[in-house]
């Protein structure tokens, strides 16, 4: 496919909407999307020594709840995913992590969404002060492995990343 246009018709802090079309130079096959433009996220999975993750809670205005989850932040301009992961996992928690790996990569919702979120996996936690933004009201807490999974079981986290990142997490480490 070859992007034949593209016009943006939406900005704002967080993302950009612009509207493309693209075609398939082979057989003439034609896309029109509105799509979401976004830098991508950062996703912390912070484990404790005790292989409790650690979640937090806060209202999310699109779901019209609060919703426990894995902490995770927007990239700024210029910053790599695990650049983020680091400053976010202090922002949110005030945790810090001496060891950090990749567990996936994934789209959000890629048919009209091009935001990427990355997970990693936080471990070797030092405490510290979070500092979350003015605009957020960050509930932190340990869960054990067999909680999470009875919560996930129970249909009581209802975040993909959060899904994608324990299943992960399970299933490789």
């Amino acid at each position: 496919m070859k992007t034949t246009s593209s016009r943006e018709v939406y900005k704002c802090s967080l993302f950009r909407v612009t509207e493309d079309e693209a075609v398939d130079p082979k057989t003439g096959f034609e896309i029109k999307r509105s799509i979401v433009r976004h830098a991508g996220s950062a996703v912390m999975m912070a484990v404790d020594e005790k292989k409790r993750v650690l979640l937090v809670r806060q209202y999310r205005l699109p779901a019209e709840k609060y919703l426990w989850e894995l902490p995770a932040g927007r990239l700024d301009p210029g910053e790599k995913p695990l650049q983020a992961a680091k400053r976010e996992l202090i922002e949110e928690t005030g945790y810090r992590a001496r060891t950090w790996k990749k567990l996936a990569s994934f789209f959000v919702s890629p048919g009209f969404v091009q935001e990427r979120m990355t997970i990693f996996l936080a471990t070797g936690l030092t405490a510290g002060t979070a500092t979350p933004m003015d605009d957020e009201r960050i509930e932190t807490r340990w869960f054990t492995s067999r909680e999470l999974a009875g919560l996930i079981r129970d249909g009581k986290i209802e975040d993909a990343k959060t899904l994608i990142g324990y299943m992960t997490w399970r299933h490789y480490f």
